[in-house]
């Protein structure tokens, strides 16, 4: 197998791994477990959230544990990975929640004693399938 092969089944292969964890950190079973979301985010996680607001590691599973608002699951659409390095990823999609609409992205990093782990992740709320008028 030739190197350009090769890289593009280690560059799938990290996309999967990354897109596996992502649609995990979405589901609703996983979110109320703090220490399945803990092993699924890096050390030094940062998010800015749809909201505005920072989380790091610790405060984010404030969030994740809360109740399920009943609006049903999370839907996402246009996933579209691309390994930047050896051990980092960067996903865009988008996220639907009820009526809530939001553009994600996460950088995903793998370390050898713990493997992919979202490593920053910013939602953004968007209005619809286009930019408003």
């Amino acid at each position: 197998m030739d190197r350009m092969n090769r890289t593009t089944e280690n560059d799938e292969a990290a996309v999967r791994a990354a897109v596996a964890g992502e649609l995990r950190l979405l589901d609703p079973r996983v979110r109320a477990s703090d220490a399945e979301v803990t092993a699924l985010l890096d050390p030094e996680f940062l998010e800015f959230g749809a909201s505005g607001r920072r989380y790091d590691r610790t405060s984010v599973l404030a969030v994740t544990s809360a109740p399920d608002d009943g609006t049903g699951p999370t839907v996402t659409s246009e996933m579209r990975g691309v390994r930047l390095a050896p051990d980092i990823v960067h996903l865009t999609y988008v996220a639907q929640h009820g009526d809530r609409r939001v553009r994600r992205s996460s950088v995903w990093r793998r370390s050898p004693d713990a493997g992919w782990r979202m490593y920053f992740h910013q939602g953004t709320p968007t209005h619809g399938g286009h930019p408003p008028a």
